[in-house]
């Protein structure tokens, strides 16, 4: 630590650190020295290494498990709200292999609040679908679908178990999402969904629904909960 510099003492400590993430000299899920520890290996006070530790948990470098201590957080993973993009291509691109597990699938009839979400009528059938979403074999988004059966009539579990949803549209019915909405918001992950991601209920999370076009025609209805630690969103504002 350079006491003499302009930089301030908290900012000089955080680029220590995170040179030290980087280099893989502390890798993802390794607990850092306490506090205490980082007071008297960089003779910094208390006040300078907590302020230090909670820029950097706030810009996503590491993550607090209260009562046990500081650990290096995970990658997390940029979406670019500005074009279309599905989970599938997005891991490819970081060179990630994605891979979808099929919790369940069925066929019903839909409520009227269904119904008016997807412009279909009461009662139309529609398949529910829930996939559990992986990068590199690692869980990180409980994903329900909904899609009207009269548009994919011959949808099968064993049809998703092998391509990307997007792909059977395109292969087997030749349509393609040409635009979506999508609304995200902060969630609490449910108990059922915590299950499956391998993180305790009530953790924080990312909630994204979206809605899916072939033109104007709605083709699907999902419902994702992310972890909120693994995923940031980028919109650019002009």
């Amino acid at each position: 630590m350079d006491k003499n510099s302009k930089v301030p003492l908290y900012l000089q400590l955080m680029e220590v650190l995170i040179k030290k993430i980087e280099g893989k000299e502390y890798v993802e899920n390794e607990q850092l020295p306490s506090e205490r520890e980082l007071c008297e290996i960089y003779k910094l006070s208390r006040i300078t290494v907590r302020q230090a530790l909670q820029d950097l948990e706030r810009e996503g470098y590491i993550y607090k498990l209260h009562g046990v201590g500081t650990f290096v957080a995970s990658k997390s993973y940029n979406q670019n709200l500005v074009k279309l993009y599905s989970f599938t291509n997005e891991m490819e691109k970081l060179g990630k292999k994605p891979t979808t597990e099929v919790l369940s699938f069925n066929v019903f009839a839909i409520d009227d609040r269904l119904a008016k979400k997807m412009n279909l009528y009461p009662l139309e059938e529609v398949y529910k679908i829930v996939r559990l979403r992986f990068a590199d074999g690692e869980p990180l988004m409980h994903e329900t679908s909904y899609l009207p059966k009269k548009i994919f009539p011959n949808l099968t579990e064993n049809d998703l178990n092998e391509r990307s949803m997007y792909e059977i549209f395109h292969q087997d019915y030749q349509i393609g999402v040409t635009k979506a909405t999508e609304r995200l918001s902060a969630t609490l992950i449910q108990e059922q969904e915590a299950k499956y991601l391998k993180v305790k209920g009530n953790q924080p999370g990312m909630l994204i629904k979206r809605y899916a076009y072939h033109h104007e025609e709605l083709i699907g209805y999902n419902i994702s909960v992310a972890l909120g630690d693994k995923f940031s969103y980028t919109v650019e504002l002009t």
